[in-house]
């Protein structure tokens, strides 16, 4: 016995079944037009929250290395050298979001690592940053960061 799939045409009104579609036997209009008004009023919602959300500032929550704060952050490093890669990686894909989230004509070819403020000299940025600042949060010295390479892009 053959499973019928959610919308086929045994489940459309009218229909006999026999390779039938849902626009063939009139329930498109039925469905497509709620299911329209369904998208468009969530698309509508979600360019208002958005518009919302910038103009409040952050109201994510940062997850991941990035959600330290400077004075972790060196600690962490004081422990184990090592460990600056990690953050380094995170604050990188930190800031490819940041430019993926950007408008249309802004920020784009900013280049994450030009050759004159390479990866070693980002991240002395950030330990330097962190070193003034241990208060607050690596991702905010990790926003300085993208601030100083859009600077650097102008130049």
């Amino acid at each position: 016995m053959a499973t019928v799939p959610m919308w086929s045409a045994q489940e459309t009104s009218g229909c006999d079944g026999r390779h039938a579609t849902v626009a063939a036997c009139g329930v498109d209009r039925k469905v497509r037009r709620p299911m329209l008004y369904f998208m468009l009023s969530v698309i509508t919602l979600m360019t208002s929250s958005t518009a919302d959300l910038r103009a409040e500032g952050r109201t994510a929550r940062i997850v991941g290395l990035g959600a330290a704060t400077c004075k972790q952050f060196n600690g962490d490093v004081a422990l184990s050298p090592m460990v600056r890669r990690d953050y380094l990686a995170w604050a990188q894909g930190f800031m490819s979001g940041i430019i993926l989230s950007r408008p249309p004509g802004v920020d784009e070819g900013l280049d994450l690592n030009p050759v004159t403020f390479d990866l070693v000299t980002q991240l002395r940025f950030l330990e330097d940053h962190c070193a003034r600042n241990e208060a607050l949060d690596f991702c905010e010295a990790v926003e300085a960061l993208y601030k100083r390479l859009r600077l650097e892009g102008k130049t």
